[in-house]
């Protein structure tokens, strides 16, 4: 019988030597090198042939591409960020701060895979059977097909696996399964690769897909090794404010579909609920005819939404004036400012800049800093933005108004929400035609904007700067 082999691993990043260091060659870590002896049949179990494999090389034109099958989830928005639904054989890993919701989703799609008689499993590795059980009655789900497994083990997990080829199988989280046989603490970057390789070696050997949950920094970013995201097939990130209703899904790597797709998510008593109309969520509290407030239709992906910027301006009490963006993009406060104290003739150098995008949602494209610009404006001379006015530009150093992408589209989810104005640039040589009921108004610098986008004298007792 084979003898099992000794191996140095390093605990932190899973390299290996061929002798003990006391500096890992990989990571340069001091002191992080340890003796692991592996048998042979696990070291075999370990990295299983992909599927497909032909043994040799092929001509790219003799082989055959049939299209990707879609499984449906269940959830609207989610099949909208994964490009249509599950591909078989798929691994994707979600990751989010930590009660956002990403155990709720999940346990939600599990429980839709199992309506047509099919079965499901949910392996959680942070919660007992028991505190899972409590939510799903909390959240109503009925499936006779889901099946739980609170295990840490990855073998126990991965003969779970074998015995009830799932339609759909959850891990929650990679950080937290482990291999004995490896000889590394759980949560090391060794063990995260490990165990995501091997499950993803069985998903696509068994045409199943799999969620992976996974832990995040303190900056917001998927924890573990960065590979960890080039290994699995989609990556996907649950956003949004804890003490806010909305959530936002969004895909930041998809081998099977587009990136910029977002779903919306509302949090009720029965779980994440997909937002039919987001615009109408994102706008549900603005207060009409208020200081401070402009509406901007954003792109995300592939679908238009009209966003709230507010900004508030007061003046300072240090020396220099402070600037502070929420959903926001910071350069682009910055950039705007400037343009309306050189350009515009507005007095910033004395007054703090507080701005925000309403909602949990993050604007980061330039279409939004004509609305921006607007916001501030209005609540740094007491008018408000006239009633039912969306702002569409970019805004330049020189002062100059720019038209956005796909600028069409935005226009018409604008008219759908009601609006009947809209400030753009001059068309130009653009052809740009308005939806029906929609009104342009077409200024070509910041200073003409803010003469037709800010409704009325300033307040009585309040001198225009």
């Amino acid at each position: 019988m084979p003898k099992p082999r000794t191996r140095f691993l390093c605990q932190e990043c899973g390299a290996e030597a061929p002798k003990w260091l006391g500096r890992c060659p990989a990571c340069g870590q001091w002191n992080t090198m340890a003796e692991v002896k592996v048998s042979p049949s696990s070291r075999a179990a370990a990295s299983p042939p992909l599927p497909g494999g032909s043994g040799g090389p092929r001509l790219l034109a003799a082989i055959d591409l049939a299209p990707l099958p879609r499984r449906p989830t269940g959830l609207a928005e989610l099949d909208r960020v994964l490009g249509g639904g599950l591909v078989p054989g798929s691994l994707v890993l979600m990751g989010g701060e930590p009660g956002i919701g990403k155990s709720t989703l999940l346990l939600q799609a599990a429980s839709s895979a199992t309506a047509a008689g099919a079965t499901a499993l949910y392996a959680s590795a942070e919660e007992s059977e028991h505190q899972v059980k409590l939510r799903a009655e909390r959240l109503g789900l009925a499936a006779p097909g889901l099946y739980l497994l609170a295990e840490t083990g990855l073998e126990a997990i991965m003969a779970a696996l074998e015995t009830l080829s799932p339609r759909l199988a959850v891990v929650d989280s990679i950080q937290t399964i482990y291999d004995e046989d490896l000889g590394l603490a759980p949560g090391s970057l060794g063990q995260v690769r490990h165990c995501a390789l091997r499950l993803m070696r069985w998903a696509k050997a068994s045409h199943v897909p799999i969620f992976l949950v996974g832990h995040v920094t303190k900056e917001g970013g998927l924890a573990g090794p960065k590979d960890l995201e080039h290994l699995v097939d989609v990556v996907l990130s649950l956003e949004g404010e804890r003490f806010s209703a909305l959530r936002l899904l969004r895909g930041v790597k998809n081998r099977f579909g587009s990136i910029n797709e977002i779903g919306v998510f509302q949090m009720e008593e029965e779980g994440l609920v997909p937002v039919a109309n987001p615009s109408e969520a994102f706008l549900a509290e603005r207060v009409a005819g208020a200081v401070g407030s402009a509406v901007a239709p954003v792109l995300e992906g592939s679908r238009p939404l009209l966003v709230e910027v507010q900004a508030l301006t007061s003046p300072t009490a240090f020396g220099n004036p402070r600037r502070t963006a929420t959903g926001l993009d910071i350069s682009r406060l910055l950039l705007v400012a400037a343009v309306l104290q050189n350009r515009a003739g507005l007095s910033l150098g004395s007054q703090d800049i507080i701005a925000s995008a309403v909602g949990g949602l993050r604007v980061v494209e330039p279409a939004a800093d004509l609305a921006l610009a607007l916001a501030i404006a209005s609540s740094l001379r007491g008018r408000p933005v006239v009633a039912d006015l969306a702002a569409l530009a970019e805004v330049g150093l020189t002062g100059e108004l720019r038209w956005a992408t796909q600028a069409e589209r935005r226009l018409m989810e604008a008219a759908r929400l009601g609006f009947t104005a809209c400030l753009v640039p001059p068309l130009g040589r653009r052809r740009v035609r308005a939806p029906a009921g929609l009104k342009l108004l077409h200024a070509a610098t910041v200073g003409e904007a803010l003469a037709l986008g800010l409704a009325g004298p300033p307040p009585e007792g309040r001198r225009k700067p």
